[in-house]
């Protein structure tokens, strides 16, 4: 009887990941997989490491306080992959391997001599994710392409912002962060057919065609209509209410677009006949006069406290919430429930909190199973693992300068 396989882990404990990749869009991607259970190795440079390890916030001369997040759940081994030799010790990691993640500039790998058919020959099995700014074939293929590009070509910044202001950008680096959570989806439908076929394959992911992939109906309406979104701040045009709204001491967002939200949000405001009114009874009728409606809203909502306004929304079902800062997220019960965040302890900063893994899986749920890695800190322990690698041929590749 076959013994049946144990995720302890999580739902993919019983995978290898190999990260080459730096910064953010490769490594985010390790980060998901890591979260869910996979082994994920990483492979930095010797003496030099992921910039990502000094890039962010510090205090006091310490590490990143980003790299922790971004290094969760990751073993660090060192590997020069520019020698021979240190290329020859990637092709024997490969064959106990299901994923190799990198994002160099496309044509890295195969100048170094691991492009994907050469390693799909050393193990057919091996699912190759590879992140890049454009994608590994076209025009643009070769460019160097960083977050903040592929976000202006897929058509984000331009939409950012507001009307009165060039074009902004998200505060986060989203652009890296969606083309690495595709990628990851890319490699759990590659593991998929891996399983019905034995065989492994490229995920090729693009960061300015994920972000194109969130643009919603943009690109249609513009072949269809010739209408070009532009940016609109705070608001969806057409889309309405949905907006910020002014309390006496503070900020709350409402979401009523619905008809039937809307006609709860009236009720709430003690306005039930606006719910009637030809001007807004309708998703049309509303987004044709939104800025109305928005100043409507607005004179109401100004009169009430922030708790009176939230309270209503709540006990008559209308969508509305809070614009959270970290200081919010930290004493939310809600966040409390569902133990959104977590404290981690680390061996240079002590506890740390940051957002627990997402999404919950109720029969294989992720976990942070430890903080960032030392520089090589599990050079030992992976090299060892190798038939090949007795102490005496890791302690040459170390005076080789290899690992």
């Amino acid at each position: 009887m076959q013994k049946p396989i144990e995720f302890k882990h999580g739902a993919l404990s019983d995978l290898r990941v190999l990260e080459l990749g730096t910064l953010i869009a490769g490594p985010f991607c390790g980060q998901l997989l890591g979260d869910m259970g996979a082994e994920v190795i990483k492979i930095e440079p010797p003496n030099q490491g992921d910039p990502m390890r000094l890039w962010g916030r510090q205090q006091h001369g310490a590490p990143s306080l980003w790299w922790p997040v971004v290094a969760r759940n990751k073993k660090s081994i060192t590997l020069d992959l520019r020698q021979p030799a240190g290329q020859e010790v990637l092709k024997e990691l490969v064959t106990k391997t299901d994923f190799l993640l990198e994002n160099f500039r496309p044509g890295t790998m195969e100048k170094w001599g691991l492009g994907y058919e050469t390693l799909a020959a050393i193990n057919p099995r091996l699912i190759m994710i590879r992140v890049s700014g454009y994608g590994q074939t076209g025009p643009y293929a070769h460019r160097a392409g960083f977050g903040a590009i592929g976000e202006a070509m897929g058509g984000l910044r331009y939409i950012v912002g507001d009307p009165s202001t060039p074009p902004s950008r998200v505060g986060i680096s989203i652009g890296d962060s969606l083309a690495a959570t595709f990628a990851c989806v890319g490699a759990l439908s590659a593991l998929h057919y891996r399983e019905r076929t034995g065989r492994g394959q490229v995920v090729d992911s693009a960061i300015y065609e994920a972000v194109l992939a969130m643009m919603e109906s943009l690109l249609t309406e513009y072949d269809q209509t010739g209408f070009i979104r532009e940016r609109t701040g705070a608001i969806l045009p057409n889309i309405a209410p949905s907006n910020v709204y002014p309390t006496k001491e503070g900020w709350v967002l409402i979401a009523a677009n619905q008809d039937t939200v809307f006609r709860r949000l009236c009720e709430a405001m003690g306005q039930p006949q606006l719910a009637t009114d030809p001007a807004y009874a309708n998703h049309q009728a509303r987004g044709a006069r939104q800025h109305e409606l928005d100043e409507l809203i607005g004179r109401w909502s100004s009169q009430q406290s922030t708790d009176t306004v939230l309270d209503l929304m709540d006990r008559h079902g209308v969508p509305a919430g809070l614009i959270y800062r970290p200081p919010d997220m930290l004493r939310d019960p809600q966040y409390a429930a569902r133990n959104a965040i977590v404290t981690v302890s680390h061996p240079q900063f002590g506890d740390l909190k940051m957002q627990n893994v997402a999404p919950k899986l109720s029969e294989t749920p992720g976990s942070i199973r430890g903080a960032s890695p030392d520089l090589g800190q599990h050079n030992d322990e992976i090299y060892g693992s190798l038939m090949n690698y007795a102490a005496g041929r890791i302690a040459e590749l170390r005076r080789q300068h290899v690992i």
